[in-house]
């Protein structure tokens, strides 16, 4: 599944660019909703990158480690999500104090 590797790897370029900006920033609200933002590109990355192993071996414990995978990735993303629609209207007024 080449899409599968495409969008493994775009997750985890994704989570390196919000880690680097997370470095760089220096505003605590921005460095959380940042921080949010790693998270669910982390959860896209572990939860694809299960999926995708489903498609390359069908042994029961690649079924059981790719399921284990899908779950921790998408409850990253579930909590990546909710913290970044917590975080963003902190940054925002943040951003428009400085």
């Amino acid at each position: 599944m080449p899409i599968l590797v495409l969008l493994i790897v775009l997750s985890f370029v994704f989570y390196i660019f919000y880690k680097i900006k997370y470095v760089r920033s220096k505003r605590p609200a921005e460095r959380s909703w940042l921080s949010a933002k790693s998270s669910i590109a982390l959860g896209l990355f572990v939860a694809l990158f299960g999926i995708n192993q489903l498609f390359l071996f069908q042994t029961a414990v690649t079924y059981i480690v790719g399921a284990i995978f899908i779950v921790i990735g998408s409850l990253s993303v579930w909590a990546g999500i909710k913290a970044y629609k917590f975080y963003l209207p902190h940054a925002v007024k943040e951003a428009q104090e400085n």
